[in-house]
């Protein structure tokens, strides 16, 4: 039974922004990728096949920011959304370690954004969007060895931003 572009597509809207912004480093940028993206999923979505929708969409952005804006180099200034912090449940962290953690992830947040925009895209992916590495691997475009080997030193990479900006315990904080 053919499903309706907006029970397959649209849930994933949010992913769809989030790995935008990460790519833009902006939200405006990000806001117009996606509209753009999802225009073209609407219009190809015939060419959809199987049940991976996510990893398709994602991959019509990536095509759309691509197309639309050069590959820059050199480390761009991100103007993240302000994210309200989650208020605090019964049980939950007191004050002062909930500070502590929204350092810790804007600590990474600044870390993540040095990085070249290909070992920032693996990281945003994998980490972020829980994508496999088979499904990275389709939305970039790139073996899956070229995958495993970008995370990898993408990882180094953010370990030392992190450790030269006075982050410790590695990845656990990451958003």
């Amino acid at each position: 039974m053919p499903r309706s572009f907006e029970e397959v597509v649209l849930p994933h809207l949010d992913a769809a922004f989030n790995y935008a912004r990460w790519l833009t480093k902006n939200d405006a940028d990000a806001e117009d990728v996606v509209q753009d993206a999802y225009v073209r999923a609407l219009r190809f979505f015939s060419s959809l096949r199987g049940e991976d929708a996510r990893a398709w969409l994602l991959t019509i952005v990536r095509n759309t920011w691509y197309g639309r804006f050069p590959r820059r180099a050199g480390p761009d200034v991100m103007t993240a959304g302000d994210e309200n912090p989650e208020s605090r449940a019964d049980g939950g962290p007191d004050p002062e370690a909930q500070m502590i953690q929204q350092q810790t992830v804007e600590q990474v947040r600044r870390a993540l954004e040095t990085l070249p925009p290909d070992f920032r895209e693996m990281l945003v992916l994998r980490e972020l969007e829980g994508l496999s590495y088979k499904e990275i691997a389709g939305v970039v475009g790139i073996p899956i060895g070229t995958v495993m080997s970008r995370l990898a030193r993408a990882r180094e990479r953010l370990a030392d931003a992190l450790v030269g900006g006075g982050v410790s315990g590695g990845l656990h904080g990451l958003p």
